[in-house]
């Protein structure tokens, strides 16, 4: 069975403190988990790849510069959503020709791409604390227990803000927002 945890506070504080063993088996243990936070938010599976490879050498060079041994998940998702956002701009802004398949147009492609732009832009823009649950629970995949477990909530506080990240990301994606029908504005 596949490991579903990310490397633990002593060897993530190792790593940081240079240990060159802790920091290979951390580059190994984060392996699995960034390469899925790519394939979720980049915009085709070669970009996911080159996305996570990218991540993997920034992991490796500056984990000592990471502030907290707790962070290493957001950490990992920012560097990987930067990487999926400039390789879909390079698309975008460059004219690089985008790969036939079989089953999407190049109208499509870009499209999807865009939209991946978009739902990792939505994500980012979430508060910390909305973010952090978000991307445990839905990109990820821990179970709600677990997330809210490791986050230090309850449960049902783990489900209000993971509730308001999927309302917030929602609406982002949507162009809609709350607005009162029909009342007065104070």
């Amino acid at each position: 069975m596949a490991e579903t945890t990310w490397p633990g506070r002593q060897l993530i504080v190792a790593a940081q403190g240079g240990d060159v063993e802790s920091i290979a088996a951390l580059v190994s243990g984060a392996h699995p988990h960034v390469r899925r936070f790519a394939h979720a938010l980049c915009a085709s599976p070669e970009d996911a790849e080159d996305a996570a490879q990218e991540a993997m050498i920034i992991l490796y060079r500056k984990i000592g510069m990471l502030r907290a041994s707790g962070a290493l998940a957001s950490w990992m998702f920012r560097i990987v959503r930067n990487e999926c956002l400039r390789r879909s701009r390079l698309v975008l802004h460059h004219h690089v020709p985008v790969e036939d398949t079989p089953t999407l147009s190049a109208e499509d492609e870009v499209v999807r791409r865009l939209e991946a732009g978009r739902v990792a832009t939505a994500i980012a823009a979430l508060p910390a604390d909305q973010r952090h649950v978000l991307i445990m629970r839905d990109v990820q995949g821990y179970s709600g227990r677990m997330v809210a477990d490791a986050l230090g909530l309850s449960v049902p506080a783990m489900k209000s803000r993971l509730h308001r990240a999927r309302a917030t990301v929602n609406r982002t994606l949507h162009g809609t927002h709350d607005q009162a029908v029909g009342g007065d504005d104070v």
